[in-house]
């Protein structure tokens, strides 16, 4: 199985996926700042594995007793006829169907479909949020090391915000923010979400946001809930309010806030067939930025890299977290061709020392995420609502991690995508989106393997005449 994890380390449980019919989102709000489709996909970056062939990992955590097909021509009912066992379950968008199995013969029944003429066979991948969690709102205090200014001095963000203060956009962007629950009457918040989407199956509800609740004889033992509350609220939380802590998007940014977290078994994760129904929706939605801090090891998904490259097509940049094992090798999406991956740096500007980094060049630059050793984390949002199975009543906590680096720099991309607008009367491409936030970082456009392109620079982001506005 394939699982996504938060950029801090908590590894859940989950409930076995049952079929349960979830409605699209709402349509796309007015707007005039839609992304523009370029038809950009990840076969025009190089990838070569748009159409997989063979068998998927399964060493990787995945669902008992399920997989994803490519059929090959098959029909469902064919495959169910030529392997003993296969029961078919749904057919997904781009071409896959997800099947029943026996439990613990998931890759026996994958081997004898591939010679019953499948073309591709994978288990259905979990995905956990990647979150570093920190016990214990924004300017600099003495006496709580914890105020979020010093980690956005890193990135000049007060210098951005001085040039966003100084325009008007008619550009409002979206950022998709795929995770694990929302509460939209947090005080910090309100007005800030747009309608959001339960892309899961845990029977709440198409619109329900809520934590999914766990099955009998589980429950949550950290606040791995709060993460998705705390992604959205460095993208958007109200500014200049006298609450919390301010968004990095300055009130010129909205939130989609998608829920693909659920229980699913005995983790609390996210599936393949989740995760990419949710991407399709959100570049449907029209969001020009979709913040994935979420993780797997498995390295090939067909059916998430198939719905990353139709949201790459929408004109929608993927933003994901590195990784939390401190080690050579990005988590995946962040590694896949077309995602802008984000390592998370320390309070002297170096990685930090859990941050995932590369020795192969990717498509990577650093953003504030704390460090584990000397202890460093910062404030960010939490549910602030009870639930009958998840207390969270306290409306902020601290956090460190590369899921609270990556919607830094995917508030920071709508930033750019806005004040485009207002400069050339459209929205810029996902390939300009990401050249403008790559060639500006600190390491001046030469990539370094442990700390990619270098920091965000949001200052150069929103002026830079080369590459951003040339």
């Amino acid at each position: 199985m394939k699982r996504f994890a938060f950029a801090g380390l908590f590894l859940g449980t989950a409930l076995l996926l049952t079929a349960c019919p979830t409605q699209p989102p709402p349509p796309p709000p007015s707007t005039s700042c839609t992304p523009t489709p370029t038809g950009l996909s990840l076969q025009g970056l190089g990838s070569q594995q748009l159409a997989p062939q063979g068998l998927g990992d399964f060493s990787a955590p995945h669902v008992p007793g399920e997989l994803l097909v490519l059929p090959g021509g098959l029909t469902p009912q064919g495959l169910a006829a030529r392997v003993e066992g296969v029961r078919p379950l749904s057919a997904l968008e781009g071409g896959f169907l997800r099947v029943g199995v026996p439990k613990g013969q998931e890759r026996a029944k994958a081997e004898a479909l591939l010679r019953a003429g499948a073309r591709f066979v994978q288990p259905n991948y979990l995905y956990f949020p990647l979150y570093v969690p920190n016990d214990p709102l924004y300017p600099v205090h003495f006496a709580d090391s914890a105020r979020l200014e010093p980690y956005l001095d890193l990135i000049r963000m007060e210098a951005a915000w001085e040039l966003v203060r100084a325009e008007t956009y008619e550009c409002t962007p979206i950022v998709a923010v795929l995770d694990t629950a929302f509460n939209p009457l947090h005080e910090d918040v309100r007005g800030v979400f747009l309608t959001g989407y339960n892309a899961t199956d845990d029977r709440l509800g198409p619109t329900n946001l809520d934590p999914s609740p766990p099955p009998p004889g589980f429950s949550y033992l950290n606040n791995d809930p709060d993460h998705g509350q705390g992604v959205a609220g460095l993208v958007a939380a109200l500014a200049d309010n006298g609450k919390g802590v301010p968004g990095l998007g300055l009130g010129r940014v909205r939130v989609l806030p998608v829920k693909v977290f659920y229980w699913v078994g005995d983790s609390y994760a996210s599936t393949s067939d989740v995760l990419a129904k949710a991407l399709r929706a959100a570049a449907d939605r029209g969001a020009v930025v979709l913040n994935l801090s979420l993780g797997s090891p498995a390295p090939l998904d067909g059916v998430v890299q198939d719905a990353l490259n139709y949201a790459l097509s929408k004109g929608s940049l993927p933003v994901a977290a590195a990784g939390n094992n401190g080690t050579d090798g990005l988590m995946y999406p962040a590694a896949y061709p077309g995602v802008l991956a984000v390592g998370s740096a320390r309070l002297d500007g170096a990685r930090s020392d859990f941050s995932n980094y590369s020795s192969t060049s990717k498509d990577l630059v650093l953003a504030p995420g704390g460090n584990r050793t000397p202890a460093q984390a910062f404030y960010v949002l939490a549910l602030g609502q009870d639930y009958s199975y998840y207390e969270s009543s306290r409306p902020y906590t601290t956090g460190a991690g590369t899921s609270f680096a990556a919607p830094m720099v995917s508030a920071v991309a709508a930033l750019y995508v806005a004040h485009y607008h207002a400069v050339y009367g459209r929205t810029p491409t996902v390939g300009q989106v990401k050249q403008c936030l790559i060639q500006t970082a600190s390491n001046g456009g030469s990539y370094n393997p442990q700390t990619g392109y270098g920091l965000l620079r949001a200052d150069r982001v929103l002026s830079d005449t080369t590459y951003c506005f040339p």
